[in-house]
């Protein structure tokens, strides 16, 4: 294994944190440079979002056939051509005038990352010592928090201060090192011994999958639809310029950071059941919390504060956790598990600005942090259900002619 003597994270595990970091990053960066971006291409700024919903859609729909028909190809030569791919279609994006291009540049990039990032999680479980993998986890984690809360900040700095262009030039730069370091760091490993493709899909079936990714689906939902409409719910609540919007933005960020790394050390000390049913039953609570201030609003910010922190962090505690015992119950089916578990993400972020867009018109922003604990108690109770076996056996029969995917 690479890695450098005396860092307490292997070489090749910061290689796939950037890779993760950056294709989810380039679906956030486009929101921090709309109007810009609008004008490049000479649609509105409406016409441009729907890039946004391009790139998340071919993620959702292609990251579950991309870890079926991948699965038993190198996983290093996978990563380092999608990361090629992904740094082409971002570096030709610079040069694009057309929207129809860009629509077709936002797609290839898109399937790159759909083809990477299941085989990348399951490297990581694959690589990490047994004792370490929530923690080498919630690392990758770390990279899908970190695209949520500095990838819009990022693109909008980048954007204003010098051009629209220059926002996927450095998204391009990014997928360039993130490819020289998997290329340098990331240990060759051997690929599963292939299934049917009718037993995978048969496996992915099995009922602990199901309910664990269709739980996990609600628990994002939820988080995004509050988070998504956040600006309203803060406009009932505080009498808040953009200022305070920002700083609240910020101690989210820093606060889901936090959280994801408390939660690969609790996985790793506490359980990964115990971790996800702390995590989410606190949450619920502190979503609750939320929606009894909108009924004595207004609050003030050092009371809100502290609630938003805890948001925060609760919203990632599970993560690492959830990915754990995903691992364990998938068992050889590690990748297509994984990969159907970020399908199914895009898909609860897509619902939950849906669901969220109609609350706050039909019923306004105060009800969204019920409707957040109302999704999450779903979800709680499903992954409660999936993951209601011992910890140890996997809820995917293993035939006696094939290898282990990854250890348990």
């Amino acid at each position: 294994m690479a890695e450098g003597k005396g860092t307490a994270v292997p070489l090749w595990l910061i290689a796939l944190f950037l890779s993760i970091f950056t294709f989810y990053t380039d679906d956030h960066v486009i929101a921090g440079i709309l109007p810009e971006l609008a004008a490049g291409l000479s649609v509105s700024e409406a016409v441009a979002g729907q890039l946004v919903t391009v790139f998340s859609l071919t993620i959702a729909l292609v990251t579950p056939l991309a870890g079926l028909l991948l699965s038993h190809v190198a996983r290093r030569a996978v990563v380092l051509t999608a990361l090629a791919v992904f740094t082409a279609a971002n570096l030709a994006a610079t040069a694009v005038d057309s929207y129809a291009v860009m629509v077709g540049l936002r797609i290839a990039a898109a399937l790159a990352a759909a083809a990477a990032t299941p085989l990348i999680f399951a490297s990581t479980a694959e690589l990490a010592p047994p004792e370490r993998r929530g923690r080498y986890l919630s690392v990758l984690a770390i990279g899908v928090t970190g695209s949520i809360a500095f990838g819009v900040p990022l693109g909008s700095w980048i954007g204003t201060s010098l051009n629209w262009q220059a926002t996927f030039g450095t998204m391009a730069g990014l997928g360039a090192v993130s490819l020289l370091l998997v290329a340098f760091f990331l240990p060759a490993t051997e690929p599963s011994v292939p299934l049917p493709l009718k037993q995978q899909l048969r496996a992915l079936s099995a009922r602990p999958i199901l309910l664990a990714l269709t739980g996990g689906g609600l628990a994002i939902m939820g988080s995004i639809m509050l988070l998504t409409y956040l600006v309203p719910y803060l406009q009932g609540v505080l009498t808040a310029g953009d200022g305070v919007r920002s700083l609240v933005f910020s101690v989210l960020g820093i606060a889901g950071t936090v959280g994801v790394f408390a939660g690969g050390y609790a996985t790793d000390r506490l359980g990964a059941d115990r971790t996800i049913r702390l995590g989410l039953g606190l949450f619920i609570v502190v979503v609750l919390a939320l929606a009894a201030l909108w009924w004595i609003r207004p609050v003030s910010l050092a009371l809100f504060l502290p609630l938003v922190a805890l948001w925060g962090a609760l919203a990632y505690l599970s993560s690492p956790a959830v990915q754990t015992r995903l691992h364990q119950v998938a068992g050889d089916l590690t990748a297509q598990a994984l990969a159907f578990n970020t399908s199914f993400g895009y898909l609860g972020i897509a619902l939950g600005g849906a669901l969220g867009g109609v609350i706050v018109s039909r019923v306004g922003a105060g009800w969204l942090p019920v409707a957040t604990a109302v999704t999450s108690v779903l979800a709680l109770g499903l992954i409660t259900l999936a993951f209601r076996q011992p910890s140890s056996p996997t809820a995917v029969p293993r035939g006696a002619d094939h290898k282990q995917g990854a250890p348990q």
